[in-house]
């Protein structure tokens, strides 16, 4: 009598493919230096182009620019990351073979959704060592906003995650994916407060941004890395972080509910 096989369990198979994730991720150099690297080259440049200017309150340049940095940072190993890396992956048929295997899809994201965890905290934990050691930015030290920075965090890596898997449906093909989704993100960085103070932006163009959670996210930022002081220079004078955090909760939904329309396994021209 033979004796039936025991698959291991989904989480199992998911840990081992956030795994091989993370492995495929350190190979590819260019996707590393833009993605891993772009928000550090950024904080540095500017805050070397903005290293004589004061912002209110005493606040430096490199700390004003740092949690847009870190929100940013968020944003591209999520939404863009996987946005780009799985629509490749559906153009090269990767998708359609795992499908065919036992892999569950449930291990397949949590493959995904593994990597950007692991790549966002690595990220963040070297941004903020640049940061605080070569540009001299204060790290806060009240537990209360670290708390803070863990739910935003959590949230706006969930958000960006599930955005980014139903936004890999939209490129027709893998070469395009690139060229579809980083136009978006370059946008969403420009009116989110993460390369201008976002006070100073046209009215107009802060009402258009704050439909999108990138503005959210570096605004929730803001609040545990700039000092309360600076609440003042807020649109409102206030962080709005309730409105953040429901903001945050709400694109999450929505991105859940778009990936399940719209994510392929296959290419739209297999039918």
């Amino acid at each position: 009598m033979s004796t039936a096989t025991v698959l291991p369990s989904t989480w199992k198979v998911g840990l081992s493919r956030t795994k091989l994730e993370v492995k495929e991720f350190f190979r590819e150099r260019e996707a590393l230096i833009f993605t891993f690297f772009f928000p550090i080259i950024f904080l540095a440049i500017f805050s070397a182009v903005f290293s004589g200017s004061n912002f209110d309150g005493g606040v430096t340049a490199a700390t004003y620019f740092t949690p847009g940095m870190i929100a940013s940072g968020i944003f591209l190993t999520s939404f863009q990351s996987l946005a780009i890396s799985i629509a490749i992956e559906r153009d090269q048929d990767t998708l359609k073979r795992l499908r065919g295997t036992p892999m569950s899809p449930q291990a397949y994201f949590i493959g995904k959704i593994g990597l950007v965890l692991t790549t966002s905290i690595l990220q963040f934990a070297l941004l903020l060592t640049v940061a605080g050691l070569l540009l001299d930015v204060a790290i806060p030290t009240d537990p209360g906003k670290w708390l803070r920075f863990l739910w935003i965090f959590v949230l706006g890596t969930a958000s960006g995650s599930v955005l980014g898997i139903a936004f890999s449906g939209v490129p027709r093909s893998g070469k395009a994916a690139s060229a579809v989704v980083t136009p978006v993100v370059l946008l969403l960085q420009f009116i989110s407060g993460v390369y201008f103070v976002y006070s100073s932006l046209p009215s107009w163009m802060q009402s258009i941004a704050s439909v999108f959670p990138l503005k959210w996210l570096a605004q929730g930022m803001r609040s545990v890395f700039l000092p309360d002081s600076f609440v003042v220079n807020e649109p409102g004078g206030s962080w709005h972080i309730g409105t953040a955090a429901i903001m945050l909760s709400v694109w999450l939904v929505v991105g859940l509910v778009f990936a399940q329309r719209m994510f392929r396994w296959t290419r739209r021209d297999a039918g």
